[in-house]
């Protein structure tokens, strides 16, 4: 079994779980989160733990052993605590607005760019060139993030676009004569 697979996913006071055939659904402050899992990984709750057990020897169930322990431990601290991501604007007149469940950005093209959240994110702008995303599920706020990046991905050369705030571009050197 795989290492991150062996150990237990403590829950937080205010975490309930309800194990299904197939199904584990956890309850939270923030909201609910439903995952799935194959019939060869079982999970078991114990002491206010989640532990992860194979059923069938098998490389496939182990690597499925050490992925549904994450995806529960990060569905415990979302429905606890919630994930954040924050996207900065770097360029001349890069612009971004939240109105409601949009966000409304100016990124250097001839027309503004609208992007509608999915369901469970919220979005703030504290400023024009700082994007806010909130959520309980980490797998959606990432994507929602990449989606918003790859309107405009930072370049090379002088480093405007849309970046994370922890992401360190590299500035390429021009060429010389």
């Amino acid at each position: 079994m795989s290492r991150i697979g062996k150990s237990p996913v403590a829950l937080p006071s205010g975490v309930e779980c309800q194990i299904g055939s197939g199904s584990i659904a956890i309850k939270g402050p923030l909201g609910q989160l439903v995952q799935t899992h194959p019939h060869y990984v079982a999970v078991e709750q114990a002491n206010g733990q989640l532990q992860v057990k194979v059923v069938e020897d098998s490389i496939r169930a182990n690597a499925m052993s050490g992925t549904l322990r994450a995806l529960l431990a990060n569905m415990v601290v979302g429905v606890s605590k919630g994930f954040e991501r924050k996207l900065n604007l770097v360029g001349v007149g890069y612009r971004a607005q939240a109105q409601g469940d949009k966000v409304n950005l100016s990124l250097g093209f001839s027309h503004p760019v609208e992007h509608k959240m999915p369901a469970g994110i919220k979005v703030e702008t504290p400023t024009q060139t700082e994007i806010v995303l909130k959520g309980i599920d980490k797998q959606v706020l990432g994507q929602v993030a990449a989606d918003i990046r790859g309107y405009r991905p930072p370049e090379p050369y002088k480093g405007k676009g849309v970046r994370y705030s922890d992401e360190v571009v590299v500035i390429k050197e021009t060429k010389k004569k």
